[in-house]
């Protein structure tokens, strides 16, 4: 089953600083997670040249910070001062406690990027962080970027989840990746792309539940990064961003779906029967 969400209608801007989050709980049916699994969101983050985001902490979190243009300025108290940019990744495992700020200086163009948070096995594990250069990117070709602990993906987090990402040129046509034991889950960053006979415009998500192998054929040039994860991994949801106490309930996102779905039916339906204007004489 390939379940389709448009673009996530939860944005918060505070003022050069503005996130689109993107919970892929709330693209199944009948919702009861925010998030699905291991994944418990994926957020696009824009920043303005010359704002900071100060010294905070995470707890129980595993964030990924993947920047495919412009720069992103990170600083901590362990590591100290990194840039994360198209060809650098950065993964903070937040575990007990992790403190770090985030900034562009006023010479740096307009960030966009995402940062994924994924539910760590357990709670307050060790605190790491993870920085370094990416694998080099092949054209129309999956890029693992990061994967459980202990397996072969150059970055990891403590949780059964796979990362990977792709920038897919006009008319090309790719497999996702695929295991049979696993969901997919995607976001399209730039561009559109066609997945099992739907259009995904630009910032839209797919979740294929357990099924079989799927192609993206690109419309455009885009960007596009997949998740393979394991619904029922065992999962902490203690996590300060990726499980805020302030996150919607389920109960509550359901109604909320259902109202939009029945207004949307409801103004195409006024739309088709509604009379035609006199013309202007």
């Amino acid at each position: 089953m390939l379940l389709k969400g448009e673009r996530t209608f939860v944005v918060r801007d505070s003022g050069g600083f503005v996130v689109h989050v993107n919970m892929p709980g709330w693209l199944r049916p009948n919702p009861t997670d925010h998030g699905h699994g291991p994944l418990a969101m994926v957020v696009e983050s824009l920043l303005d040249p010359g704002r900071q985001i100060a010294m905070h902490e995470h707890r129980n979190d595993e964030i990924i910070s993947w920047v495919p243009d412009s720069v992103m300025r990170h600083d901590d108290r362990a590591t100290g001062r990194l840039v994360i940019d198209r060809d650098h990744l950065m993964v903070m495992n937040a575990g007990a406690s992790f403190w770090h700020s985030e900034e562009t200086l006023a010479s740096d163009p307009p960030l966009r990027m995402l940062q994924i948070l994924i539910r760590p096995r357990a709670t307050d594990l060790e605190p790491k962080i993870q920085y370094g250069p990416l694998p080099a990117a092949a054209a129309n070709a999956w890029r693992h970027l990061v994967g459980p602990e202990g397996e072969d993906a150059p970055f990891y987090v403590r949780s059964a989840v796979d990362v990977f990402d792709i920038r897919l040129e006009a008319g090309a046509k790719v497999e996702f990746p695929y295991r049979q034991d696993r969901d997919l889950y995607f976001y399209v960053f730039t561009g559109s792309v066609v997945v099992g006979s739907q259009m995904f415009a630009e910032c839209e998500q797919g979740l294929s539940l357990s099924g079989g192998r799927l192609d993206a054929e690109a419309a455009v040039l885009r960007m596009l990064v997949a998740f393979l994860l394991d619904p029922d991994a065992p999962v902490t949801r203690q996590g300060t961003i990726g499980d805020h106490r302030k996150i919607p309930s389920a109960i509550f996102i359901r109604a909320f779906l259902r109202w939009r779905k029945f207004r949307h039916m409801w103004y195409r339906l006024f739309s088709q029967r509604r009379p035609k204007g006199k013309k202007a004489m």
